[in-house]
């Protein structure tokens, strides 16, 4: 296993929850990571990015200044703090490293999948 998600559960809406994603230092060195999600029925879709050394950051419009990326220089582990938590956050949550170091929002670049982590937001 190249990607490892953990963290999700079953929350109130306004809660909060911490995603971790532990990548190999194969998968992980000078790439970019980054969190995707699929809520039933609906397209995977872009939630955010950093690059390979946290120094750029790209967000999902509907998760800027609730979602926080963290990520060490270079480092093999992302977390991505979800604070103010909504119903429609409701999916199953993906990590992901791209095939480059700088941040993406592209699905197509990322190389790599972690096996998800399912988030649900109850109102």
């Amino acid at each position: 296993v190249q990607l490892q998600a953990s963290g999700g559960g079953l929350v109130q809406a306004g809660d909060s929850l911490r995603l971790s994603c532990a990548a190999s230092k194969r998968t992980a060195s000078n790439n970019a990571l980054g969190w995707f999600r699929q809520a039933p029925g609906k397209e995977r879709e872009f939630v955010v990015s950093v690059s390979w050394n946290g120094g750029d950051i790209v967000y999902a419009d509907s998760v800027k200044g609730r979602f926080t990326i963290s990520r060490r220089y270079a480092g093999n582990t992302v977390y991505l703090q979800m604070n103010s938590l909504k119903p429609e956050d409701t999916a199953v949550y993906y990590c992901a490293a791209a095939a480059g170091s700088f941040a993406t929002v592209t699905r197509a670049r990322y190389r790599y999948w972690g096996q998800g982590t399912k988030v649900t937001v109850s109102s």
